[in-house]
């Protein structure tokens, strides 16, 4: 069976979605947002806030870092400037670890490289985050399986093989992943989110927990996606659309948020265990609506009842229709007037008939 263990949680085919809010860098490199956001997730229902860590230094090269970055969302003259703005270093990560811990929120974090995944581990986050770029990253794949702690992989933007290499580098060293269907668009566009992946990927890896990374800006993908088997999902998340930065324009604010956590919480009750049945709760309004068997006309004791002796009618709180020709070429035990119920009282051979009626 599917079983992910996160921190506590968890994660399984008949439990609950688990939930993580993206953060990545939507705090705008402010400790303070970073913790609001953290409380306003947790309010929302998220299981997990999840930031990105990055060696900026070692991750791009030095003409990347370079380059000029001068753009509405940027917040340095050059990338490398820009990206360093948004890093929190281990002073931050404690802070805010320490602060999830506290208010009940797990945190995670996606690693883009060697050390930063070094510096993770050292912080002691339950689970990694690879990001979709990592996908072909089969060095870093490895290395982060060999720090044995619970991996959550995305695809966006790899093919089939892609994910299978992957799986493969992966699970020699630990079987703790989660493989979650990704569109790398920013926004991505409905067309191309493909939900049926979830299905190919539970039918590829019967063993493993799948997800979705949904980057559209909607909430309904979410509950689709559990419908698939999805049993992990993340979402990019903030305060405020307006914002400076990138990935506020696609995330989901707080109403929103809560919205799609609160629908994927009732769909797990929804869903149910495929047992038809009635409820006490339809009782009462399926037998207001329903019908019952009743003379259409006023009929005489010892009559044999035909087909246009009887009438169909609300509510259905006596003989149900289908049984309707076990009662035409019956006699009549007594008078009926009419609308009056046909039961078994007024047939001869009442105990026969309800024998045979049950």
């Amino acid at each position: 069976m599917r079983k992910l263990s996160i921190d506590g949680n968890i994660i399984q085919d008949n439990g609950l979605c688990y939930v993580i809010a993206e953060i990545g860098h939507n705090h705008q490199g402010s400790l303070e947002t970073a913790r609001e956001m953290f409380r306003v997730a947790k309010a929302c229902g998220a299981n997990a806030v999840k930031l990105q860590k990055r060696n900026n230094r070692h991750l791009f090269t030095r003409a990347a870092y370079d380059k000029p970055y001068e753009h509405a969302n940027s917040y340095g003259t050059t990338y490398g400037k820009h990206r360093e703005f948004l890093e929190f270093g281990w002073v931050e990560y404690q802070e805010l670890k320490a602060y999830a811990a506290e208010i009940g929120i797990t945190l995670l974090a996606t690693a883009f490289d060697f050390s930063s995944a070094d510096f993770l581990a050292k912080l002691d986050i339950p689970a990694f985050k690879i990001a979709s770029g990592d996908l072909k990253n089969i060095p870093l794949l490895t290395h982060i399986a060999e720090l044995r702690k619970p991996m959550i992989l995305s695809t966006g933007g790899g093919t089939m093989e892609d994910v299978n290499r992957a799986f493969d580098a992966i699970m020699p060293i630990n079987q703790q992943l989660c493989v979650l269907q990704c569109t790398a668009g920013y926004p991505a566009e409905f067309e191309e989110l493909n939900l049926s992946v979830i299905t190919t990927f539970r039918e590829r890896f019967p063993n493993v927990t799948v997800g979705l990374s949904s980057h559209d800006n909607g909430i309904s993908m979410a509950v689709a996606a559990y419908m698939l088997g999805a049993r992990v999902i993340e979402k990019h998340f903030t305060l405020n659309h307006t914002w400076k930065g990138t990935d506020h324009v696609f995330s989901l604010e707080p109403t929103g948020f809560r919205k799609m956590v609160r629908d994927l919480n009732r769909l797990h009750v929804a869903v149910g265990d495929g047992a038809k049945r009635v409820y006490d709760s339809e009782v009462a309004p399926i037998t207001k609506m329903g019908k019952k068997l009743v003379a259409a006309c006023d009929l005489p004791p010892g009559y044999t009842i035909r087909r246009e002796d009887l009438s169909i009618k609300s509510p259905g709180d006596g003989l149900q229709p289908y049984d309707m020709d076990k009662v035409i070429g019956r006699v009549t035990s007594k008078a009926l007037k009419e609308d009056e119920d046909i039961s078994y009282e007024v047939l001869n051979g009442a105990e026969h008939w309800a024998k045979t009626a049950s």
